[in-house]
């Protein structure tokens, strides 16, 4: 196994501290959700709150925050489901520019009309009125999108789950594409050939690494870094693998300090790579990384985050399943370090049973300085909040 470098720096704990359950209030927002496939939080009408955006099976929509309402941005863009949504204020005015991905149909690898779509969302003034869709170029099998920091721009890195006319995993490698955002987004985008090596990605994580921003791609053989530098989407000196030989279907980063994974795809292992030595660990050099299976009892593990949900200066991450485990379940759990090392780890529930968890997000909602729980629901079709209480 090979793990590429990157600065990890563990905080110290207590040997012997207990934590204490993590505590929070739920509130159900939507309790007619058709799948709720992807979740994204951004201020939408620009008042200066977090929204909830919501890829559904047909519509992608938005809550406003406060009262929660529910408004469709737009609905049945193309035949088969929708699938991911990405929104950030890109440009500073205060709002979020919202990018989509739909037709949904990972069966079909080849075929760019019955699989795959990325469209750019314009607003109209009113952003609770409908908004239109710009279609750009898409690969088959369109999975998963993030906006992510490209020296003084933003660009729309869009993830597909399979290489074109991939089988089984087997054959050419996923294009992962930089899409560049042109002031008037109804002409052409500059797009930037990021990767094409990986055979099956599932999701990509943003990591803020001072002034710009590093990307993570877990995926069937690991998990890759890249970040924008010399004006072009580069891997470190030592080479792009973070973790290699293992099967990632989602991939977070604990700030620093670890990486949290849920493996294999669909898998049911929740995992956390941390450094074997505390000492700090710069860019360019090369850590030894110990993987510690944090629970193996997961099923279709689906959604993942990390935060410091307690308040004690160290990161927690949150896990949601979407099918039922040994124990006839669906849920989220929070995990809360209990070492130095960061090896032992405690799990409590956020939701016993409540929610089939296809998607979450962590995001201060109300402005009390506490992350917040968000989570959508497959089997359980619901939409929740997790208000911290801690």
């Amino acid at each position: 196994m090979h793990f590429l470098p990157f600065l990890l720096v563990l905080p110290l704990f207590c040997p012997d501290e207990t934590p204490d359950p993590p505590k929070f209030d739920t509130q159900v927002v939507d309790a007619n959700v058709a799948i709720g496939y992807g979740l994204a939080i951004g201020d939408v009408d620009g008042d200066k709150k977090p929204d909830i955006l919501l890829a559904d099976k047909k519509q992608f929509v938005w809550y406003r925050n406060g009262d929660w309402k529910r408004f469709v941005m737009v609905e049945n863009l193309t035949e088969s489901d929708n699938v991911c949504i990405a929104a950030r204020d890109i440009d500073g005015d205060g709002k979020v520019e919202v990018a989509v991905g739909a037709q949904w149909n990972p069966g079909e690898t080849t075929d760019t009309i019955k699989s795959g779509s990325v469209h750019y969302l314009v607003r109209p003034k009113d952003p609770t009125k409908p908004w239109k869709g710009v279609k750009l170029h898409h690969e088959p099998t369109t999975h998963r999108m993030q906006w992510v920091k490209a020296g003084n721009k933003y660009h729309l890195i869009v993830l597909p789950l399979h290489g074109r006319g991939n089988k089984g995993g087997e054959g050419s490698g996923v294009k992962v594409f930089a899409y560049e955002k042109p002031s008037n987004p109804e002409k052409p985008w500059k797009m930037h050939l990021l990767d094409a090596s990986m055979h099956m990605t599932h999701n990509l994580d943003v990591v803020p690494e001072g002034s710009s921003e590093l990307l993570y791609i877990g995926g069937k053989e690991g998990i890759k870094v890249f970040s924008f530098r010399g004006n072009k989407w580069t891997a470190p000196p030592s080479g792009p693998w973070l973790v290699s030989a293992e099967s990632f279907g989602e991939v977070r980063a604990g700030g620093n300090n670890f990486v949290a994974g849920i493996q294999p795809m669909h898998g049911t292992q929740l995992t956390v790579y941390t450094p074997q030595t505390g000492q700090p660990i710069t860019f360019g050099q090369a850590p030894q990384l110990k993987k510690t299976v944090l629970t193996p009892d997961l099923n279709q593990g689906h959604a993942l985050a990390t935060a410091d949900l307690t308040g004690t200066g160290r990161l927690e991450i949150v896990a949601g399943w979407r099918e039922p485990d040994k124990d006839g379940k669906v849920g989220v759990k929070v995990f809360v370090p209990e070492d130095d090392a960061g090896t032992r780890w405690t799990d409590h529930w956020v939701d016993d049973n409540g929610m089939a968890c296809e998607d979450l997000k962590v995001a201060d909602l109300n402005a009390d300085g506490k992350p917040d729980i968000i989570a959508a629901g497959r089997a359980t079709k619901n939409l929740k909040i997790y208000w911290n209480r801690n």
